[in-house]
């Protein structure tokens, strides 16, 4: 009996705490998985025919076959492990290149894309068909996804559904803001869009101008931080032809050093990254 009312008396304590605790939803906490942002990386760089999958993929089989051709020049498995680790990252850091070089064309082209907005917008065209003149006379690089726009809404004719796909598209900052501009401003009404569209293309130039000036003057020091990371482990692959000076991070104590060497390289890298770091527009739009 008395075992029984102390379970109870518990149990009600439980549910009492409970009570007071502030819920908190696992999906409104958690942020995008790791497939969701591969997947955006993917359509910012520009590639279609690569899924996050195929990516992922690809990097376990770039590191898997430079590690058994570092282990059968060197012999050393700590060596080949540290090489193979860097080469499974190379996909990765290549298509992150790619989205970074292709978010530095388009910060150029949005302006135009806004401008030619605006025009529509005064020359009395309808939001759907100012998007669809983007894939016609817009920019090269921007025209596919707007393209896309136009093929959805004269299959569907829903405009909100066609707007969620040209986001996901875009996969850009600046293209979320415009699309829940264009879908404000066709759910409410208001005449102030043309002016907003012209006040956004001013501010556009302005930021792409700013950081423009200041990538160019950063530029060197970012390119002297990877020759410094670069030149350890270019001397180290180097030196994986002469077995008898690798094997002595075949050991314990090389594999600790290798390990040591790899998180200070590592932390110098990002610390100086982090420091030269411009602000980045964040999609909270999607």
């Amino acid at each position: 009996m008395g075992i029984l009312l102390g379970l109870m008396l518990g149990l009600g304590l439980v549910l009492i705490i409970r009570a007071f605790l502030k819920p908190t939803p696992k999906q409104a906490s958690s942020g995008p998985s790791i497939r969701d942002r591969l997947d955006d990386l993917l359509t910012q760089a520009g590639i279609e025919a690569v899924s996050s999958g195929q990516l992922m993929g690809a990097c376990i089989g770039v590191g898997l076959f430079v590690f058994l051709v570092m282990f059968v020049i060197s012999g050393a498995v700590p060596v080949a492990l540290a090489f193979s680790t860097m080469a499974a990252y190379a996909p990765l850091a290549l298509v992150r290149y790619r989205a970074r070089a292709r978010r530095q064309e388009l910060r150029e082209l949005w302006p135009d894309v806004v401008d030619n907005l605006a025009s529509s917008v005064r020359a009395g065209l309808s939001l759907a068909e100012a998007l669809t003149q983007i894939g016609i006379r817009g920019p090269e690089a921007l025209r596919r996804p707007f393209q896309r726009f136009a093929e959805d809404y004269r299959a569907t004719g829903r405009f909100n559904e066609c707007l969620d796909r040209l986001k996901r598209n875009l996969a850009d900052p600046v293209g979320d803001r415009i699309v829940e501009s264009l879908r404000i401003a066709r759910e409410v009404g208001g005449s102030d869009l043309g002016r907003m569209l012209r006040t956004l293309s001013s501010f556009l130039r302005d930021d792409a101008r700013t950081r423009a000036e200041l990538e160019a003057r950063q530029s060197w020091t970012v390119n002297g931080a990877r020759l410094g990371v670069a030149a350890p482990w270019m001397v180290l692959g180097f030196m994986s032809f002469q077995r008898d000076i690798i094997a002595r991070y075949n050991t314990p104590l090389g594999f600790l050093v290798l390990v040591v060497g790899a998180a200070l390289c590592v932390l110098a890298y990002r610390l100086m990254l982090r420091i030269g770091r411009l602000p980045e527009e964040q999609r909270v739009l999607r």
